[in-house]
């Protein structure tokens, strides 16, 4: 009997339907993306995958969000024993993904207000780099999909289904680093993505930034496919920290729970 995480990544499969209430469709805590996994797998790192996926999908940044990891609850909805989950979660804390507190228990990490701040600008530096490099090797098919794809979930942003709009977003300016053709660059953004993934769905459905974006990714898509590469990497750059400004002047003091 083989069972599977209920989790929206697009690595995995999508389980269940999903409305237009943005806050209704992202967990805010980690127990509904969970339940008993295969045992036809290894099962530490199967359980690490699992895990992990599952912190990902949760609107961490959300008030009212539940960020404590209880062991024998996620043991239970798994269909595992507790040791799997505790070197699971042993491994997301290496990755910063949760913060395990001494005689308090395990919370998902959420990134303190600074950190989030230096998150958003290093990704703006990186990903203002890989549209400069863009101009240079990506080939006219690549901006042609670039443009469509833009052209295609842009009715997202307009319908105000911001859930949508916001993964596409996301594989937008993901879609940028790999048009690079830096390897080096892509990895380090990924790695750096894992945790601007949550802030960028959270920012996504506040102040109208949907719409904005919008016209922001026809202004980068026309600056590559103009081959400017000083205009393409200013104008991403610019994107970039408007989501900055946005954090930093609306969101308000971020706490890690269990700090």
């Amino acid at each position: 009997m083989v069972y599977h995480i209920k989790a929206r990544l697009r690595t995995l499969d999508v389980v269940g339907h999903v409305g237009t209430d943005t806050k209704a469709r992202r967990p805010l805590s980690i127990s509904s993306k969970l339940s008993p996994i295969a045992v036809n797998f290894t099962l530490k790192d199967h359980t690490y995958e699992v895990l992990r996926a599952a912190i990902l999908d949760m609107n961490i940044y959300e008030d009212g969000a539940d960020l404590r990891l209880d062991e024998r609850s996620m043991a239970e909805q798994l269909g595992i024993s507790r040791t799997p989950i505790r070197e699971a979660l042993a491994r997301l804390a290496q990755d910063g993904l949760v913060e395990i507190v001494p005689r308090k228990g395990v919370f998902v990490r959420r990134k303190s207000m600074n950190e989030i701040l230096e998150m958003i600008v290093t990704w703006a530096a990186l990903e203002s780099m890989a549209a400069r490099l863009a101009t240079e090797n990506a080939s006219a098919r690549d901006l042609r999909d670039l443009r469509k794809f833009a052209v295609k979930h842009s009715i997202h942003a307009v319908r105000a289904d911001f859930e949508e709009y916001s993964e596409a977003n996301i594989a937008f300016h993901q879609r940028i680093l790999t048009l690079s053709g830096c390897s080096l660059l892509k990895s380090t953004a990924d790695g750096l993505f894992q945790h601007m993934h949550a802030v960028r769905r959270r920012a996504m459905g506040e102040d109208d930034r949907a719409t904005r974006s919008v016209v922001d990714h026809m202004g980068i898509i026309e600056a590559l496919e103009a081959r400017d590469a000083d205009l393409a990497s200013r104008l991403v750059r610019e994107h970039t920290m408007k989501l900055h400004d946005h954090v930093r002047v609306t969101w308000g003091r971020l706490a890690n729970t269990g700090s």
